[in-house]
């Protein structure tokens, strides 16, 4: 199966925001379309995925949203995010489940802005000392704190926002998609594409109205489960540098 989560459903190391992973191949094809008639009419499950994944990487932005497995905390990441091209993003993510916290990231130009709440600062801090943990969410919980892009430590965040990365590989391979029937995913009109390794089923929505974008993928597998949401295509990413004081983490390691 090419990497119909478009990277997506791989953010499972968002934490130390690295991009690993991808669907596993599937095994199935329709050789005839299920539904000679309406949209996508004469096309297989397989060639409606290859129109999507050529509209949905074609986009200069995009917005995801929804949840992902997280291997190191056997958790879930929850993700709210806006990213381009350009290497832009701003939104939010929660780490390890409820009550575990939230984040907020926001990158522009050549810098990352991230504002932690306590919560999560001391699920981030397991194993540290009480002293250590009071000390890191005394100095940073609520704040806004910023670091260069370009830094040791932010290489892999920088690589997250940009959606070239999370998207790059996304039109390798072939699919093997079946064709099921027709919805609508927040009012927009879509197609329901299946997938299946084994005991692993993927779920693609594709929108039947304008172009093609991947509107959700549902993932029920025992490696990668979870759902994301895409949205907000070609809309501007508000990636702005916060306003107020800004605490610089750079000048701390210096």
């Amino acid at each position: 199966m090419r990497r119909t989560a478009l990277a997506a459903l791989c953010l499972t190391a968002v934490t130390a925001a690295g991009l690993t992973g991808c669907l596993p191949g599937a095994d199935r094809a329709d050789s005839k379309p299920s539904t000679p008639k309406g949209p996508f009419a004469g096309l297989t499950g397989g060639e409606i995925v290859d129109r999507s994944m050529t509209a949905t990487t074609g986009a200069a932005s995009l917005r995801m949203k929804g949840d992902v497995a997280d291997d190191e905390s056997g958790g879930t990441i929850v993700i709210d995010m806006a990213l381009n091209k350009k290497g832009e993003c701003a939104g939010t993510l929660s780490m390890g489940g409820k009550g575990k916290g939230t984040a907020e990231l926001i990158k522009t130009g050549d810098t990352i802005y991230m504002k932690y709440d306590e919560a999560f600062l001391r699920a981030q801090s397991d194993g540290e000392s009480k002293a250590d943990t009071q000390a890191v969410v005394d100095m940073m919980a609520g704040k806004w704190t910023k670091m260069s892009a370009k830094g040791k430590d932010a290489k892999d965040i920088a690589s997250f926002c940009d959606l070239g990365s999370v998207l790059g590989g996304a039109q390798d391979g072939t699919s093997d998609a079946t064709r099921g029937k027709t919805t609508t995913v927040d009012g927009t009109p879509a197609i329901v594409l299946h997938e299946k390794d084994g005991k692993d089923t993927y779920t693609l929505y594709v929108a039947t109205e304008g172009k093609p974008y991947v509107l959700r993928i549902d993932s029920v597998s025992a490696k990668d489960p979870g759902t994301l949401a895409f949205g907000e295509y070609e809309k501007p990413v508000p990636a702005k540098k916060p306003a107020g004081k800004i605490l610089d983490l750079d000048a701390l390691t210096d």
